[in-house]
């Protein structure tokens, strides 16, 4: 399974790594560090020339370039990604973040907790969820 992280935060980065790492399913995962080049690995463009489709969209909200309300919102309308299922994975607790989000048409919203036991069950429970139950789209 292939997934996208788009995060600026080294230490989430390496901390996603390692909790999928320790997963059962077999993944593949690619990161990207802001919004504007997270659109152009998904759209294939310039040094993302040939990159894989995600099965998955592991997004943080608050990015530098382009923010990730942004991102989701042209994700969610453009007719070639917007079957890509969403999981936005931010440290915001706002009720408008929330609401955007889901305006937006983003699969799920998941706080990141601040206690690393807990950052890695809830990135493992994510993989589980979305590899191991549900069916996603066919590429």
């Amino acid at each position: 399974m292939e997934i996208l992280l788009v995060e600026d935060n080294a230490g989430d980065v390496r901390l996603t790594r390692e909790a999928l790492k320790s997963g059962r399913v077999w993944n593949h995962l690619n990161v990207v560090r802001d919004g504007v080049e997270a659109l152009s690995y998904l759209r294939g463009e310039g040094e993302f020339s040939g990159a894989v489709r995600p099965d998955l969209i592991l997004l943080d909200l608050n990015l530098p370039r382009k923010d990730g309300r942004e991102v989701l919102a042209e994700i969610k309308a453009d007719e070639d990604l917007k079957l890509i299922p969403v999981v936005v994975l931010t440290t915001s607790q706002a009720d408008e973040d929330i609401l955007k989000a889901y305006g937006s048409h983003a699969n799920c919203y998941i706080t990141k907790p601040v206690d690393l036991p807990k950052f890695m069950t809830v990135v493992k429970s994510i993989e589980h969820f979305w590899f191991a139950i549900v069916r996603l789209p066919p590429k």
